[in-house]
């Protein structure tokens, strides 16, 4: 029975400690520092050797410009715990009085106590950083590093010198713990991508690029090809990245799978045309069939995504060509699916589209093979117009695969079947829930769509002209271009001025682009920059139209403004990244 007390004791002592510390936080979060003081000053005597709370004490009592407190109990505590990051606490208090003099004093003993003892390097770095007395932990760390050379610092130093501006060091050092510990490469670059993307140093990309040439240049170790690599897929440079690519599998002709999942990403950046070389060269350099039915797939996607409706014949023979060369089986999945989705889509011929999926199902499929063939055959389902059984595909893969982004790509469809259905109650629930997906690219999709249903039905509680968007939507599902264009250009006519406008044009746009109609799509993307420079799409029409002038027609001096203006006012903007990039590279930051 006494113990049962004694334990009831202690859990309430522990709550109420607990929640004294809050308190303590909630007041110095504030900035009302007389009652963090006293919280603080009430949890160190229950716990005198707790650094966090003497330190926030300290804190305290300097907000307060009680400086001769502060003074007096780190000195105390110093002659007690003859730590060496007290001296620095003690010197930053003399700094706080603006008597640098004896500030310089402290620090200077504290480097010395580094020389003495290079363990103290940790508590003495970490208190000089948390004051932002970059140069003196920068010493820390030097100091101690040259006492004990089993020490190793890189990454700190590296990133002090970031800090300090010192862009040439700052890679140097970290280029060089990367080479010596490839290990932490990724820390490494997700380090450098920062600085890589900081409008702040504008000259940090050239740097690093010259540094990793010399590097190659100087060293015949295929690590700084890679890195060399990294850096241009980093800039969208994905034709340099494949120089570097070819270079080190001519060394170490192993795998390709690096130059393979360069092609996807120059894919991803609608960079066709170096993509259709990458995998070219795939083509002549393996007989692995795994590599070839993958390469031969994505040049089949991307003849399929540029032809014209006279190709179509010759793109459907050249799939069956591939498929009798390969064979029908598990590993020729993704060009089945291809075909089946081509002859539904393009050849208007679902009912062979379908035969082709069902047949596939009957081959010994892995459970995300079967996703996948069930989701072809649920979209060939969606474009006859049969939404309840496209429904039940859509809902059974969600099942199967319920934490995994196939089964996520599954519930924005079903959410998508429901809006063409024009069921738009429901698909909002779904596009709610699905905006907060794990999956980027499914959380704006989603997002976009939750938005257009949203602004629309508070706009127009008819949602009349919604149905009529989700019409023209759905005839862009079936890829009938034509007549989809005659429904957006027809809701333009009948809902001039109104919400549905702004997403209309940009629906045309796109629909301009695919046609290569650059002109007529820039028209639209301008309507929405003069008519709706308020409203969501802004950023979306100057993106597309400077992608247009930059990469279609070829005038660098019209695409260059349209960049800056999202980089200026649409920094939450999607496309902000990538489009600092590009302005920079017209600018000419960067010789790459």
């Amino acid at each position: 029975m006494k113990k049962y007390f004694l334990h009831i004791t202690l859990f309430f002592s522990l709550v109420c400690f607990s929640q004294n510390e809050q308190l303590a936080q909630y007041f110095y979060d504030k900035g009302d520092f007389e009652k963090a003081l006293v919280s603080y000053e009430e949890l160190l005597v229950a716990l005198p050797s707790n650094t966090q709370y003497f330190l926030r004490t300290i804190e305290c009592y300097q907000q307060l410009q009680k400086f001769d407190l502060a003074e007096k109990a780190i000195q105390s505590r110093l002659d007690k715990y003859k730590q060496g990051n007290l001296l620095v606490e003690l010197g930053y208090n003399f700094q706080l009085r603006k008597d640098d003099v004896k500030a310089k004093v402290y620090y200077d003993q504290a480097l010395d106590k580094i020389n003495k003892n290079p363990n103290e390097v940790y508590g003495i770095s970490n208190s000089f950083e948390r004051k932002v007395l970059l140069e003196y932990a920068l010493k820390a760390y030097q100091t101690a590093t040259k006492l004990e050379p089993n020490f190793n610092f890189n990454y700190q130093i590296g990133l002090l010198y970031g800090q300090l501006g010192n862009s040439a060091m700052m890679i140097a050092t970290f280029l060089d713990e990367a080479f010596a510990n490839p290990q932490n490469s990724i820390l490494i670059q997700n380090q450098l991508s920062r600085f890589m993307t900081d409008e702040g140093d504008s000259g940090f990309n050239e740097t690093l690029r010259k540094e990793l040439i010399v590097r190659v240049q100087k060293n015949q170790d295929l690590f700084w090809n890679r890195y060399l690599s990294w850096f241009y897929v980093q800039q969208k440079e994905f034709s340099k990245a494949f120089i570097q690519e070819k270079a080190i599998y001519r060394r170490n002709p192993e795998s390709l799978s690096n130059i393979v999942n360069l092609a996807q990403l120059a894919i991803e950046e609608e960079e066709a045309d170096v993509a259709v070389s990458i995998l070219g060269f795939v083509l002549e350099n393996t007989n692995d069939l795994e590599l070839l039915i993958q390469a031969q797939t994505y040049l089949i996607k991307i003849k399929i995504e540029k032809a014209q409706e006279k190709e179509y014949a010759a793109i459907n023979t050249e799939i069956q060509a591939l498929l009798t060369t390969y064979e029908i089986s598990h590993f020729t999945l993704p060009l089945q699916l291809i075909q089946a989705h081509f002859v539904a889509f393009n050849l208007k011929q679902p009912e062979q589209g379908k035969a082709i999926v069902k047949k596939a199902l009957e081959l010994h499929l892995n459970e995300y093979e079967v996703a996948q063939a069930k989701m072809e055959l649920a979209d060939i389902l969606l474009f006859e117009e049969k939404f309840n059984q496209a429904l039940i595909y859509y809902s059974q893969i969600e099942l199967d695969l319920k934490n995994d982004v196939v089964g996520h790509e599954a519930s924005l469809k079903a959410a998508k079947t429901s809006y063409f259905k024009t069921d738009f109650e429901w698909a909002l629930k779904q596009f709610k829930v699905l905006k907060s997906a794990n999956t980027l690219l499914i959380a704006n999709d989603a997002l976009e769509y939750f938005l257009l249903i949203n602004d629309n039905t508070v706009a127009d509680s008819t949602q009349t002209a919604l149905k009529e968007f989700a019409k023209g939507d759905y005839l862009l599902y079936q890829n009938r271009i034509k007549e989809a264009t005659t429904q957006f250009q027809s809701i333009l006519k009948n809902y001039k001025g109104q919400e549905i406008e702004a997403i209309t044009l940009l629906r045309l746009g796109k629909i301009y682009e695919k046609t290569v109609d650059y002109n007529l799509a820039l028209s639209q993307y301008q309507a929405i920059i003069d008519n709706h420079n308020e409203g969501i799409y802004m950023d979306e029409a100057l993106y597309f139209s400077a992608e247009i002038y930059n990469k279609k027609l070829i005038m660098p001096e019209k695409a260059k403004p349209l960049y800056e203006k999202i980089l200026f006012n649409y920094q939450d903007s999607i496309y902000f990244v990538d489009a600092r990039v590009k302005f920079r590279q017209l600018r000419g930051d960067t010789n790459l």
